[in-house]
């Protein structure tokens, strides 16, 4: 049987590494261990060119959107917050691209924290730019390096309950959130109602989380992402797909 391979989307950022300090694509290690640990390959994707998309998911049997930057608001059509910063446009644009694709071969996608949160808005949904003012409390992101724990109640009979279970305690790390979420179910929120899982009903596995299953032990969301992507019709020994037109 071949091994599933899943595409994860990464940053690219200024880093420090030995001698050099310059641009660089990157991503926590987390993400592919938990890829490998599911049974699947994990394979980086920087951010590229939007017409390039296509082709890229043709050879993918599954896509992790990982965390970052906050969104541009002008993608879901409002004005900047002052806490909205830091942005980055290729990487909107990429991951919007590879949504495309992805939503036209039904290829199974797991979004993460920002990746939950561009599925949303590539759909037409919009955000919470700030949760502190939503809540009343910086929870979901305590600061710096730290993640928050919450707990959060997912629907039973849910994609995400069969991989997750009902209820847990999650770790999260995210200043925004999901406000509308235009053909996705919400699957789960925190006590305080923040969404914290969506899914749509019309995919075989297009789920997003808005916390960090990848600094989990257990990582059934990612069992179920790959278990998804075994099933997916063998693709790339056929044509790549043309594409998309202007």
């Amino acid at each position: 049987m071949t091994c599933p391979v899943i595409g994860i989307t990464s940053y690219r950022e200024t880093a420090r590494w030995g001698v050099w300090d310059k641009p660089a694509d990157l991503l926590p290690a987390a993400y592919a261990r938990a890829v490998s640990e599911a049974g699947a390959v994990a394979v980086i994707l920087p951010p590229g060119r939007a017409e390039d998309a296509a082709t890229v998911v043709h050879r993918l049997d599954g896509l992790v959107l990982a965390g970052g930057a906050d969104i541009d608001p002008r993608r879901y059509g409002e004005q900047v917050h002052e806490r909205t910063a830091g942005w980055r446009a290729d990487r909107d644009a990429w991951e919007t691209a590879l949504l495309d694709a992805s939503d036209v071969e039904d290829l199974p996608v797991l979004g993460i924290c920002r990746g939950m949160q561009l599925m949303a808005v590539r759909d037409g949904g919009t955000l919470h730019q700030h949760v502190p003012d939503l809540v009343g409390h910086e929870e979901h992101s305590p600061g710096g390096a730290h993640f928050g724990v919450t707990s959060v109640d997912v629907v039973p009979g849910t994609r995400l309950a069969a991989a997750v279970g009902d209820k847990g305690d999650v770790r999260c790390h995210h200043h925004q959130a999901v406000a509308a979420h235009p053909g996705f179910e919400p699957v789960a929120r925190s006590a305080d109602g923040i969404l914290e899982g969506m899914e749509r009903p019309d995919r075989a596995f297009w789920v997003g989380v808005q916390w960090h299953p990848e600094t989990l032990e257990d990582v059934g969301l990612f069992r179920s992402l790959v278990a998804a992507a075994s099933r997916v019709t063998p693709r790339r020994t056929g044509p790549s797909p043309s594409p998309p037109g202007p």
